[in-house]
């Protein structure tokens, strides 16, 4: 970043990238259409390299490969990069951080630490470490399910106290008390979802954004949700949120992101399927569920 450049706060609606895979190598052919496409339908940020992208089972060298490309293909467009750049590592969540900052990238994404279960304090000097290391803007990422540790609201409160460019919350706890009591006590950070089932309900408890699986598939449904409830418009956000339960619903009856990949493929959005282990294939049963939910939606090319 060159001093003086303006830092933007990446919110609104957004989809969490699926990564495409060829004979096991990134597609980045598909992955161009896929973020030209999330760019189509008026998405506000495209975050690449999170849970949904398999970022776990990519080099590094690949990781960074997926943010040159998301960066590139989004420079000529009002679609701003949130790249995944978190760690069990600190220091390789450093180096990610970095890297992301001079390819480009608006903001960064970091994931609490998985496996090694540090203490709250160990998380407050590893997400601290990781912003004072770069000058873009970062996002938390709390998913307990994964990693197996919640970042602790008065944690997250040290945090933004510490480097105001901790800027924000990815919430995937699936706690609405939880989000209602960050909003609470710490007014000034912003909150996105990182539930699709409970998207709504976040954005009426105060959250400004979505980081959506579902927005893979369906972008537009995903940028009128978010903005109608952004413009006060509950009613129709609602709506929009209860029209995605049946897709929300069976896009999580396996691993994400095993059904939403697959649902692309069948979609004819991808051109091949493919999976890094240990993820493998959506089970024979589960496909014909997927099958019959999506005949019930508009999927635009």
């Amino acid at each position: 970043m060159n001093k003086g450049e303006e830092v933007k706060e990446v919110t609104g609606a957004m989809s969490a990238l699926i990564t495409p895979f060829k004979n096991d190598k990134v597609d980045f052919v598909s992955y161009e259409k896929i973020i030209k496409r999330q760019i189509k339908y008026g998405m506000d940020a495209c975050v690449t390299m999170g849970t949904t992208g398999e970022s776990a089972t990519l080099s590094h060298k690949e990781h960074m490969e997926c943010i040159e490309a998301a960066v590139n293909i989004c420079k000529e467009s009002n679609t701003l990069v949130l790249a995944g750049a978190g760690s069990n590592s600190t220091k390789e969540a450093i180096d990610l951080a970095k890297f992301a900052q001079k390819a480009g990238a608006d903001s960064i994404l970091c994931v609490s630490p998985y496996y090694n279960k540090p203490t709250q304090e160990g998380l407050f000097r590893h997400f601290l470490a990781i912003a004072n290391s770069i000058d873009i803007p970062v996002m938390l990422y709390n998913i307990p399910g994964r990693t197996n540790i919640n970042i602790d609201i008065d944690t997250i409160q040290r945090l933004h106290n510490a480097n105001k460019n901790i800027y924000a919350i990815k919430e995937a706890s699936g706690n609405i008390e939880r989000v209602v009591e960050i909003n609470a006590k710490i007014p000034t950070i912003k909150i996105l979802s990182g539930e699709d089932s409970i998207n709504y309900p976040i954005l009426a408890s105060g959250g400004c954004g979505v980081i959506s699986v579902t927005g893979n598939l369906l972008p537009d449904k995903i940028v009128n949700l978010v903005k109608y409830a952004n413009n006060g418009d509950y009613k129709n956000s609602l709506k929009e949120n209860a029209n995605l339960f049946e897709i929300n619903k069976i896009l999580f009856c396996e691993t994400n992101p095993i059904p939403i990949k697959t649902a692309m493929w069948l979609c004819g959005l991808i051109d091949t399927l493919e999976f890094r282990l240990p993820l493998s294939e959506m089970s024979k049963e589960n496909i014909k569920l997927l099958e019959k939910t999506l005949e019930q939606y508009e999927v635009k090319q």
